[in-house]
């Protein structure tokens, strides 16, 4: 018989980083406002959230992310504006994001890494599991990560990470997952972690990319976590603690990820992300595409 283990109901969002990789344009800017298509990249992070029934979000932001709550709350100004002109379809889109979910937020203070981030929700979470979405990775809602991931949390327990595979040569940029095989070929159990390892001290090509659902035990081991890589708290060192002892917060499994991936932290991807979900929108695409042919055959 399956064990029945706690129903998931709220998520966190770590968004207090800084956006370097993007300077100037987040001097001023949240990178996490930065638009993709027509939305923040932030908005599509909550609508996965919401999508898979999570309907409390807590959004960890920092210094000059005011922004990110703004958009997030209803604007009546422009919404009667609007209103006033008929346009109901803009209407719509700006009322939208204040309806996605109920939205809370906290301070980090000090940037001590994702570990920090992350501990900063326990007031707020308590003693549920919870899920983690970072804001660089964006999924495809077409492919359902993060309800995938939640069943098997609800099905093993404990904390559930999601894996991508790598090339080789990629893998000094991830956190990557040491796994055993299971039952379902989507899943694996998780028996180590390093950060950003080299390739050849690597244990595999698995990813952890920017999805977690996790115990709440999370948080007394992150208590005790001393900074690791780069002088920051790890989320990755914590998760091979609860790797290392179940009987700390039930085991870690990995679900293995195929799907479409767009990353908005790096500016080549985040460009291509762009171009990719223009090409796929009915609006935009069709003339996009035509104009896109057009301009590669001409620099071709």
């Amino acid at each position: 018989m399956t064990e029945s283990h706690p129903r998931i109901s709220k998520a966190v969002i770590p968004a207090a980083g800084l956006g370097t990789r993007f300077l100037p344009a987040t001097k001023a800017t949240p990178k996490e406002m930065l638009p993709v298509v027509d939305k923040p990249a932030i908005q599509y992070v909550v609508e996965e959230a919401a999508s898979a029934g999570l309907d409390d979000v807590l959004m960890i932001t920092g210094r000059n992310k005011r922004p990110l709550e703004d958009h997030f709350d209803r604007n009546y100004e422009l919404e009667s504006a609007l209103q006033k002109k008929g346009d109901a379809a803009r209407l719509a889109k700006v009322q939208e994001s204040s309806d996605l979910a109920t939205m809370h937020y906290v301070r980090q203070g000090d940037p001590k890494g994702l570990g920090h981030a992350v501990l900063c929700a326990a007031p707020h979470v308590g003693h549920e599991p919870f899920a983690v979405l970072l804001g660089d990775d964006l999924i495809d809602p077409r492919d359902p990560l993060l309800k995938r991931m939640i069943e098997v949390q609800e099905q093993h327990g404990g904390s559930v990470i999601a894996l991508m595979e790598v090339a080789p040569e990629q893998i000094h940029m991830y956190g990557c997952a040491a796994v055993e095989t299971t039952a379902d070929g989507d899943v694996v159990k998780v028996t180590g972690l390093v950060e950003k390892p080299d390739a050849a001290d690597a244990p595999s090509n698995y990813a952890i990319i920017g999805r977690y659902v996790l115990d709440p035990h999370i948080f007394g081991v992150l208590r005790r976590t001393e900074p690791g890589r780069g002088g920051e708290i790890q989320l990755t060192d914590a998760l091979q603690q609860l790797a290392d002892d179940e009987k700390v917060g039930g085991p870690v499994h990995g679900v293995v990820f195929k799907g479409r991936r767009y990353d908005t932290g790096d500016r080549g991807d985040y460009l291509r992300a762009i171009v990719r979900l223009a090409c796929e929108r009915e609006d935009l695409g069709p003339d996009f595409r035509t104009w896109l042919r057009s301009y590669v055959a001409e620099e071709m």
